[in-house]
């Protein structure tokens, strides 16, 4: 299976993802984790051009361009090959980020931004998508307490990140069949055992 985990700001992405991949390998499931932008030694390297502080002129367009660049990438040296392979993988942030942020957060044309994030991924779409839902100032407080790296997209204004949870939202209520949304805002430990429990379910 191919599960992405999406979210606002400070919504626990990261942590949830580790601790979930450590269950299913536990029972047995060989799975790979990753994240975006990013995953792969190029990746990488344009995870740091989009997140660097000092880049805050980049334009929505770069900015998008510069993101299907990374993910494809990734799909083509990691994600694929490892699905054919049989294993399971994880990844942290995927194409949905990109219609949340760049599409609802920017105010991009969804359209255009769909058509990139196509050409990127040869089509490729997660099997299950997790949404971590959680108010953006509770996230983004989370995530300036928590010593987390603080980046050029966390720095955009209060209003562009709640167009963004908006975006989620949408984008969550058009695929119900792919998507699962959980309350983020819950004690870690509660959030951790519903992702158990509502994976189990799919399962």
């Amino acid at each position: 299976m191919f599960i992405t985990f999406e979210g606002p700001e400070g919504s626990g992405k990261s942590s949830h993802l580790a601790a979930l991949a450590q269950y299913l390998e536990s029972l047995g499931y060989p799975v790979y984790r990753t994240r975006e932008p990013g995953g792969t030694a190029i990746g990488e390297q344009i995870r740091a051009v989009i997140h660097d502080l000092r880049n805050r002129e980049m334009h929505p367009r770069t900015e998008t361009l510069l993101y299907q660049a990374a993910r494809a990438q990734l799909v083509e040296q990691e994600i694929r090959p490892r699905l054919a392979r049989g294993e399971w993988v994880l990844c942290d942030r995927y194409a949905d980020s990109t219609l949340a942020y760049q599409g609802y957060g920017h105010r991009q044309d969804l359209e255009q931004v769909r058509a990139l994030i196509h050409y990127a991924t040869g089509g490729l779409k997660p099997d299950l998508t997790f949404l971590l839902d959680v108010d953006v100032e509770i996230g983004l407080r989370r995530k300036q307490s928590n010593g987390s790296e603080w980046n050029r997209m966390d720095a955009y204004a209060l209003e562009f990140h709640q167009r963004v949870r908006k975006g989620y939202l949408e984008l969550a209520a058009a695929e119900p069949e792919r998507w699962i949304v959980v309350d983020a805002s819950q004690p870690w430990a509660e959030v951790q055992e519903a992702l158990r429990h509502l994976l189990r379910k799919r399962l």
